[in-house]
């Protein structure tokens, strides 16, 4: 791109946003109006999130990979799960571009519709037994477009929200965007539980489960507006002019920031791995080990939600008396101990799966809460955008990313206490990190 190009990308782009935030400079926008974008723009990820998942589990194993077992179907599935969690990082990088060149406006619209787009195109994957190996191919190009566009999604909102915050109220604020995924998950739970219970297993699997795609698109464009919004705000630009929100390049921030960037992604190891053993692990579980009806399975899990959602909420105020490192501190705990007792009491029928989950979305609401509401803090002002969306990608992919797969992998091999032995880990490290970084939730004001 020739230097003129650039100025006039610049000028259209940021300029448009400029005199959008002049338009809005009479308008105070407080901590509250920010965290309702905050929270619309993180459900429709989540939604989008949420819906592979389920279909990752209750689909693509039969769609894709008829001729094998289940449980290896599963298996494939969780492969190919895991492309949009390598691909996020990479995503990250190419729109850390396009925002530096052509504004924070035009980065979130593209990665919005490619992450719509591409959710949607799901709704349109043929069979393995009408189109072969095209058909795989074609579905891991769209999760890592999935990848790819959630890694351009991220839109320093929550970094906003987090610097707007009263000082005596960052725990309450900094769970208000943790709440899209509890949101999130029941709306694509609702749905495919609808979806499961009124129709036959033979018209769910031919199109059944092709609407929840379809709604995909419809949601993320309610939640581009809603963002955008905010990016138009002069509390926004004020931000951007003090290089709080600016992004600047992955290769100087790692420079001087790396270790924030590997400590902060290692934090909260533990909350994002049991986010998907109470989520999509559990659901195959159900699947493949037990008679259980999964609509049924998907509203007790809805319910857990709840409860999820609830857990964030007091994790604020949690947070707030007792500071975030010792709530994250105390989780991890809880958690290690769930996950000691958790195999004995299910192997003697004490607990069913039912119980556990309820049980795990519920500890889950107290440490997902505040598990990234101290990444901005942490990083040098003008790194502060650039190295949260990195700290985020890389938490997701150490944390999440192989998670349903490995414990699924471990649980053919040793059963639940597979499982069990893998989340104490996530938590050992957890603790770990939280014990030799003590400055983790203080501010930094370079």
């Amino acid at each position: 791109m020739t230097q003129s190009t650039h100025s006039l990308a610049t000028s259209t782009s940021s300029g448009l946003e400029r005199d959008a935030r002049q338009h809005s400079a009479g308008t105070v926008n407080d901590p509250g109006q920010i965290a309702l974008g905050v929270i619309i723009g993180r459900s429709s990820e989540f939604f989008d999130f949420f819906v592979y998942c389920i279909a990752s589990v209750l689909v693509f194993p039969q769609l894709l990979f008829p001729g094998e077992s289940a449980i290896v179907g599963t298996i494939h599935s969780f492969f190919i799960f895991s492309l949009a969690f390598i691909a996020r990082p990479i995503g990250s990088l190419v729109f850390m571009t396009v925002d530096r060149r052509y504004g924070r406006g035009t980065k979130l619209t593209v990665a919005m519709f490619l992450l719509g787009g591409s959710t949607a195109a799901m709704a349109f994957l043929p069979s393995f037994d009408s189109a072969g190996m095209f058909a795989i191919y074609l579905l891991c190009v769209l999760r890592f477009a999935q990848g790819l566009a959630l890694g351009g999604a991220w839109d320093g909102l929550a970094s906003l929200l987090a610097l707007n915050a009263p000082d005596n109220r960052k725990g309450w604020y900094a769970m208000m965007p943790q709440l899209g995924a509890p949101l999130g998950f029941i709306l694509a739970s609702s749905l495919f539980a609808y979806l499961i219970l009124t129709l036959s297993p033979e018209d769910f699997l031919a199109f059944g489960w092709r609407y929840a795609f379809f709604v995909a698109f419809a949601i993320n464009v309610v939640a581009l507006f809603a963002r955008l919004r905010l990016v138009a705000t002069s509390e926004f630009g004020s931000l951007l002019e003090k290089n709080e929100l600016q992004a600047v390049r992955v290769r100087d921030t790692i420079r001087h920031n790396g270790r924030t960037v590997l400590l902060g992604a290692l934090v909260p190891l533990v909350s994002y791995a049991l986010f998907h053993l109470v989520t999509v692990f559990a659901l195959s579980w159900v699947v493949l080990y037990t008679p259980a009806n999964p609509g049924q399975f998907l509203l007790t899990q809805g319910v857990g939600a709840v409860l999820c959602a609830l857990g964030i909420i007091a994790s604020g105020f949690i947070a707030d008396q007792i500071g975030r490192r010792r709530l994250l501190g105390y989780s991890a705990a809880i958690i290690a101990a769930g996950a000691l007792l958790t195999p004995l009491l299910y192997a003697y029928n004490i607990i069913n799966e039912g119980m556990i989950v309820l049980g795990g979305f519920a500890v889950l609401g107290l440490c997902f809460g505040q598990a990234a509401g101290t990444l901005a803090s942490n990083f040098k002002r003008e790194y502060r955008y650039t190295g949260s969306a990195l700290t985020s990608d890389l938490a997701w992919l150490l944390g999440a990313g192989f998670a349903p797969l490995i414990a699924l992998l471990l649980c053919v091999a040793y059963g639940p206490i597979g499982v069990g032995a893998y989340l104490l880990s996530g938590a050992a490290v957890t603790l770990l990190v939280l014990h030799f970084n003590k400055q983790f939730g203080q501010k930094n004001t370079d």
